[in-house]
């Protein structure tokens, strides 16, 4: 993909589909720098990078932790010199809290508070500590990862469903403030995506009938939601910006 040569990437999260956005962005010559609380997914994150030609750093990072966000922030600017750009997709998928988040009468509040510290705090964390950076050097792009949770009612997932929404009202804030400054800022909503943690977790009747009511006729792939990504992230998309884009299959349909 054009418009990627040389550009400095800050990931705060890894797994499926920040792996398929790194193949594209190695492949257009970026250097990343890989953050997740496992620093092992971190780093196949960056090896799919270096594969695809370009270059990068995993480290281990905690998105609600400021000091750690920070440092990876700062690790960036250190070794690369610059940031140009920020992809925030990291989540929290703990099993035990995803569990116990249900609706607003039941919901363990200690779930609801974990899920905010990572979902939403988090992201507010990295943009807080990157768009100076990109201020400074006269602009980047910021892509922050939600979900259709955030338009449509679910039944359960009320953490979820409220952190995606906040995370497309923090998008538009982003796009609007520090539009003038050259700071772009969209948000892509997978719809679902079949990574490997997906089939393990989802039993393929779910999966069926999601795919009964899509209008297209397969399932979501990694590498759907990572050229979307990698698209928004480079000088192609340079006139996009506080956009929210539902890559779904059609799933979604706003006006």
């Amino acid at each position: 993909m054009e418009g990627l040569k040389g550009k400095v990437v800050v990931f705060a999260g890894a797994g499926g589909i920040a792996t398929a956005t790194a193949q594209f962005l190695g492949a257009g010559g970026a250097k990343l720098i890989v953050g997740d609380i496992s620093e092992a997914a971190a780093g196949r994150t960056i090896q799919a990078a270096v594969d695809a030609g370009g270059e990068g750093i995993a480290l281990a990072v905690d998105i609600s932790n400021e000091d750690r966000v920070k440092s990876q922030i700062d690790l960036a600017v250190k070794e690369y010199g610059k940031i140009d750009g920020l992809f925030n997709v990291a989540a929290n998928i703990h099993p035990d809290e995803v569990a116990r988040d249900t609706n607003v009468v039941d919901i363990d509040l200690a779930a609801w508070q974990r899920t905010m510290d990572v979902n939403l705090t988090g992201y507010l964390l990295a943009l807080k500590h990157a768009i100076p950076h990109m201020v400074e050097a006269g602009g980047g792009s910021v892509v922050n990862a939600i979900s259709n949770a955030a338009y449509a009612g679910m039944e359960d997932k009320v953490a979820y469903s409220v952190t995606k929404a906040g995370i497309g009202a923090l998008t538009r804030h982003v796009a609007r403030k520090y539009g003038k400054s050259g700071v772009r800022a969209n948000s892509v909503s997978p719809g679902l995506v079949l990574t490997e943690q997906t089939k393990l977790n989802l039993p393929e009747e779910y999966r069926d009938m999601i795919l009964a009511t899509t209008p297209a006729p397969r399932h979501g792939k990694a590498a759907d939601i990572g050229a979307m990504v990698a698209f928004l992230l480079s000088d192609l998309s340079e006139w996009v910006t506080g956009q929210s884009i539902c890559v779904d299959g059609g799933t979604t349909m706003r006006p």
